[in-house]
């Protein structure tokens, strides 16, 4: 295996950072409150980067969620990329992809996902949906939701034609319940579709939190380099050298299985088992890291208004959103006992 970036990847990631930098700064971010940035997602998709992960593979996406983790920018990024994007790239029909692809890729189109848990939707013979789906991130910028029903077939559902109400959830993602009652959908892919699309979800997502991880250590750093007690920087004492320590090798822990999962998939390689190590380092590890990163700013990190705070927030909620640590680790050794987990 090879996680070194193409030229198009880094082209693509150096490209993500500078408008993540420049944008997201803490002082938008706190102006843009629970809901999204719509200069920065302007900004993105004018620049090509939505539209390039159909040629820069799902690592290209792991590279720029990074990006966007590292500085907790409010915008639909990887979810429409993930349920949008690739979903239709790889399992569209060429018809859908003709009518659906160009709209997303120039962010006319958001598409979010309500696929992690499929049993309250039912679908009809006529393809017409019934449910409800308490949270669905980014519902409240979605044009369109992919919708996993109870036997686990996707569906494109127009978010017009559903009823979507706000909710808040611990990190602002314009997040949305989503009513369908006999809500016209249209199928996307066959039997192979949900799970190739949960496995993405997991790893795109995963990525994603080794941005917010490597963002909030980042900030603790820097805090406890130029913060002094007793006349010596906090850096230079030892318990929080090991905390720091520890939480730089759970970050690469997340960002290497992320790679791995990711780089599978791009080469047509089986990656089921990948995604869910992904998912359970950036479940289980993440909320180690955000948890060190406020705590080793001490006092200042309780401020709710702090930047390091923000992490905490995009990494307990990331921590929720794909399942906490047991109940991952949980299916990926019934995955492996079933003797259906690859190698």
């Amino acid at each position: 295996m090879d996680f070194t970036p193409t030229e198009e990847q880094a082209a693509a990631r150096d490209l993500a950072a500078r408008i993540f930098g420049d944008l997201a700064t803490p002082e938008r971010l706190a102006a843009a409150g629970t809901g999204s940035d719509a200069e920065t997602w302007k900004a993105l998709c004018a620049a090509g980067l939505v539209a390039a992960v159909a040629d820069t593979g799902l690592l290209g996406l792991v590279l720029l969620l990074e990006e966007q983790g590292r500085t907790t920018a409010q915008v639909p990024f990887a979810a429409s990329c993930v349920y949008g994007l690739l979903a239709v790239s790889a399992h569209g029909s060429p018809e859908q992809r003709d009518r659906l692809l160009p709209g997303i890729g120039d962010g006319t189109a958001v598409v979010c996902g309500a696929v992690f848990e499929p049993e309250g939707v039912r679908a009809d013979a006529a393809g017409r949906l019934s449910g409800t789906v308490p949270v669905v991130p980014w519902l409240r910028d979605a044009t369109h939701v992919l919708v996993a029903d109870d036997r686990r077939r996707l569906w494109l559902v127009r978010t017009a034609d559903a009823r979507c109400a706000p909710v808040e959830l611990t990190a602002p993602w314009a997040a949305g319940r989503l009513t369908l009652d006999g809500t016209p959908g249209e199928p996307v892919g066959g039997e192979d579709a949900y799970d190739d699309v949960l496995a993405t979800a997991r790893t795109a997502f995963a990525g994603l939190q080794a941005g917010v991880c490597a963002g909030s250590l980042a900030r603790a750093v820097e805090h406890t380099n130029t913060r002094e007690q007793f006349g010596r920087p906090l850096a230079a004492k030892q318990g929080v050298q090991l905390r720091a320590a520890d939480a730089y090798m759970d970050t690469e822990a997340i960002r290497v299985t992320a790679y791995e999962a990711a780089w599978r998939r791009d080469a047509g390689l089986v990656y089921a088992t990948h995604a869910l190590t992904a998912a359970w380092w950036a479940s289980e590890a993440g909320q180690r890291v955000v948890h060190t990163g406020q705590h080793l700013h001490g006092g200042t990190g309780a401020d709710l208004e702090h930047p390091v705070h923000r992490h905490f927030l995009w990494g307990r909620q990331l921590d929720a959103y794909l399942g906490c640590g047991s109940e991952v680790l949980q299916e990926l050794g019934e995955l492996i006992a079933s003797g259906e987990a690859e190698t």
